[in-house]
């Protein structure tokens, strides 16, 4: 710790900043569904997914080397392109957040420290081979996956369910599954915080050993370890409320078993992937999920145009931050003046976003069920239509689902042949 130097502490505490805003951008992950359904009050929802993103931080470090010592070269790398990279990240995870879009931090830091390298050192500096195999094709993979998943266990939920006669029997299963989802939650943000707060914790490594305080290859300290969970957890628990609202009912109604379901699924997906050391995102794992449940279930609807909205975020993530973070280190190479023009327009930016999500506030009460900000309806597309027309009919108990999901077909009504017509 004595050998830290003031550019390293300020790197040290951008990360911890980054680290923050991943926490109320991906509360979301784990607990909109949660929230959606009923299964808990918002407020409860978020202290319990804060303090398991915290444990979680504690259980594995594989991420964590992952990005310290495979996405970029760390001979030779400057610490002021680690500060760079944070800037990028934190920019794109606040733009997002303001327009309420799921959109990926760890894509979000990747694509900030990819550009701040070859901005500083050239593309020799970036390992494509583990961009490619360990950030790139787990970003296509993971949301198809977690989404195939999560429809056929709604499909199973469902069937499995079929038996259900009565209003009674359904109410006591809708109380089982929202119990059943608090646990799967609980592990969705546990996987979170196994998973994204190493993100952090390999930052701060790459910054300690491009600052020579640690040697190349080095496992994060444990001061890094649990600085890393405590500021992932703050964040969590501030809560993330615009992404809680699109996730939890912008982009799909959900039941309790969908809910259920959907979570169960994203949690298999994040837990492995961790353990494999891939850098995946939750937020593209989860909100892959979601869409599968809601396909899953006989006449559920996913609104196409939010999906379609959140695709290009995904897709303008990484080139987005990318070019800010390239943007911030070709001023940091003009020397200390760069560094301090680079750290101001970082506070004048989150500034000012902040300032533009105060002019519409999105709270608490504006996701809980029945909120008059709830998502409006929209018809159900070409894809939900051709899912819908292969699956199994369905039972009593789910037929008054299908009236309130799929709207009556618009247009004249036609007579009544049993009327005589009148002139």
């Amino acid at each position: 710790m004595e050998h830290i130097t003031l550019l390293l502490a300020i790197v040290i505490v951008t990360a911890l900043v980054f680290d923050f805003t991943n926490g109320f951008h991906d509360t979301a992950n784990a607990m909109a569904t949660t929230i959606s359904t009923g299964a808990l009050k918002p407020k409860t929802a978020v202290a319990m997914s804060a303090v398991l993103n915290l444990v979680g931080a504690f259980l594995s470090v594989e991420v964590a080397k992952t990005i310290s010592g495979g996405i970029v070269n760390e001979d030779g790398l400057r610490t002021e392109v680690i500060f760079a990279a944070l800037v990028g990240a934190i920019l794109w995870n606040l733009l997002t957040w303001l327009v309420g879009l799921p959109s990926s931090s760890s894509h979000a830091l990747f694509g900030g420290l990819i550009g701040a390298a070859v901005m500083s050192a050239g593309w020799s500096s970036v390992n494509g081979g583990t961009v490619v195999t360990k950030v790139l094709l787990p970003a296509v993979a993971a949301p198809i996956v977690a989404g195939l998943a999560a429809l056929l266990a709604t499909r199973l939920t469902y069937r499995i369910g079929g038996r259900i006669r009565n209003d009674a029997q359904e109410k006591a299963t809708a109380k089982g599954y929202r119990a059943g989802q608090i646990a799967s939650a609980g592990l969705v943000s546990l996987a979170h915080g196994t998973n994204d707060a190493q993100k952090t914790m390999g930052i701060i490594t790459l910054a300690l050993v491009t600052g020579g305080v640690l040697s190349p290859g080095s496992n994060p300290p444990v001061w890094v370890i649990v600085s890393a969970g405590l500021a992932i957890a703050l964040g969590t628990y501030l809560g993330g409320w615009r992404i809680i609202r699109t996730m939890g009912s912008g982009l799909t109604e959900l039941k309790p078993p969908q809910g259920f379901a959907a979570q169960t699924s994203a949690a298999t997906v994040i837990l492995a992937s961790s353990h494999l050391g891939f850098s995946l995102s939750t937020t593209q794992s989860c909100s892959g999920a979601v869409m599968g449940a809601g396909l899953g279930r006989k006449g559920g609807v996913v609104r196409w145009s939010t999906a379609t909205r959140m695709f290009v975020a995904w897709g303008l993530t990484l080139p987005a931050a990318g070019l800010v973070g390239a943007g911030a280190e070709l001023l940091t190479k003009q020397g200390t003046w760069g560094v301090v023009v680079v750290a101001a327009l970082l506070v004048a930016g989150s500034g000012a976003i902040w300032v533009l999500s105060r002019r519409k506030p999105v709270g608490h009460g504006d996701v809980a069920p029945g909120s008059e900000d709830a998502a409006p309806a929209e018809p159900a597309g070409v894809v939900t239509q051709a899912i819908a027309a292969v699956s199994p009919p369905p039972t009593t108990a789910q037929a008054h689902d299908l009236s309130a999901t799929i709207p009556a077909p618009a247009g004249p009504v036609a007579a009544d042949p049993a009327r005589p017509a009148t002139v």
